[in-house]
């Protein structure tokens, strides 16, 4: 028991170490990151937005689509897979409205049903020589687009870049509040960290711009891959292609309002990640270092993270019922403090630099930890189960994520 108690906190300290070095990496990164030199010229773009009964969102989402600025050819794609509701009609009349505005009706295909057949099937219908992704519910910032093209062109060997995401119901409750915190910090300061660090990206699966022979190249997207930007994102890096980062490239979007609605959409993010790493280990030309630096942080992220925090929970209540005789108790209790500390720290760093140092996200990044860190014990248990469920059947079940009507 006390050897699983020292490798336990080992290896916890040495990943909330380097999440620390990420952070403050990411933090100089983010701040000097500029908008590089206008382009002689710019190449044609595709935008795809993959939809799926989105008529809550459609209207704001093409909204903020026809106010992209790109000075080049672009041309926007709605693929509708299947809508039941209104997403089409909206669809429609944007298309009326903006030549660049197309309406796509996504087939049925022997494929899996999500976001992977329905991208597929849209680079099989578009001819740009580049593409960005959109979710159904993003609101990109006018010059999203341009600047990922731009910081694309001017890095050596690049399949693409990606910006960030930030969250547009952030003030709804305190989930959407911590969710806000947690893409400031992992999905926006650390990426910048790790591109500093590493010089490499990971796919956010919206506002990620990519070149088109490349992916062609590499069979465009696993269908079977329910995390088809994480596994693109590794297939990349094998080759040796670099994902550009730029912070200040950004797009809007809802995240899950309720508990229900969050541990559907992790979970299948939990699902994809696994079944990355099931497929690593066959997939020689994967063992590199790029790849092995990708895949450490998904599982740390979607697995390591959880199984440390529940061994971590499982001690402390043994020994605080005294089960367990630690007989450096307070030592233990002290680095504990000290791990809660950094890791409270880091969200801080990131809520403070995002100038959104209130009192209720001091709160709320204070509560995390407690709260919604906790979750992903239950979502590694729940990934797991569905997992097995879902080999053992030859099925691959897409949850889409519930959409509220929600104002900037």
């Amino acid at each position: 028991m006390k050897a699983f108690f020292l490798t336990t906190n080992i290896i916890f300290w040495i990943i909330l170490l380097y999440y620390t070095v990420l952070t403050v990496v990411g933090l100089f990164q983010r701040k000097k990151a500029k908008r590089l030199n206008p382009l002689a010229e710019y190449p044609s773009l595709d935008v795809l937005i993959p939809s799926h009964n989105e008529e809550i969102v459609m209207k704001d989402t093409l909204s903020a689509m026809a106010k992209l600025e790109y000075p080049g050819n672009i041309q926007i794609y709605v693929l509708n897979d299947n809508s039941q509701d209104k997403t089409g009609e909206i669809a429609e009349f944007f298309a009326n409205k903006h030549a660049h505005i197309h309406h796509i009706e996504v087939p049925e295909s022997n494929e899996p049903r999500g976001k992977s057949r329905v991208l597929n099937y849209g680079l099989s219908i578009s001819d740009g020589e580049y593409f960005i992704v959109y979710d159904a519910d993003n609101r990109p910032n006018p010059d999203a687009a341009i600047r990922l093209m731009e910081i694309t062109m001017n890095t050596e060997n690049a399949a693409g870049a990606v910006g960030c995401v930030r969250t547009l119901n952030d003030q709804n409750n305190w989930l959407t509040r911590f969710i806000a915190i947690e893409f400031k910090t992992f999905q926006l300061i650390m990426q910048s960290g790790r591109y500093a660090l590493h010089r490499i990206g990971s796919l956010p699966g919206t506002n990620m711009l990519l070149k088109r022979s490349i992916i062609t190249d590499l069979g465009a997207y696993d269908p079977y891959a329910l995390a088809e930007d994480a596994e693109l994102t590794i297939r990349l890096s094998s080759k040796g292609y670099v994902i550009a980062v730029d912070p200040h490239s950004q797009t809007w979007e809802q995240e899950p309002q309720t508990l229900k609605a969050l541990m559907k959409q992790r979970t299948r993010w939990l699902q994809g990640n696994l079944y990355i790493m099931f497929k690593f280990f066959k997939e020689k030309n994967w063992w590199k270092k790029p790849c092995i630096i990708h895949l450490t942080y998904y599982l740390t992220i979607y697995v390591i993270f959880g199984g440390l925090l529940l061994s971590s929970n499982i001690l402390f209540i043994l020994g605080l019922f005294g089960f367990i005789n630690f007989n450096s108790g307070i030592n233990y209790l002290f680095f504990w403090f000290l791990a809660y500390l950094t890791y409270t720290i880091q969200l801080l760093c990131a809520v403070w630099y995002d100038k959104k140092l209130s009192a209720k996200n001091v709160l709320a990044a204070s509560l995390m930890y407690f709260t919604y860190a906790q979750l992903f014990i239950f979502l590694l248990v729940r990934g797991l189960v569905l997992m097995m469920k879902d080999k053992r059947n030859g099925t691959v079940i897409w949850d889409k994520t519930e959409r509220v009507a929600i104002e900037k």
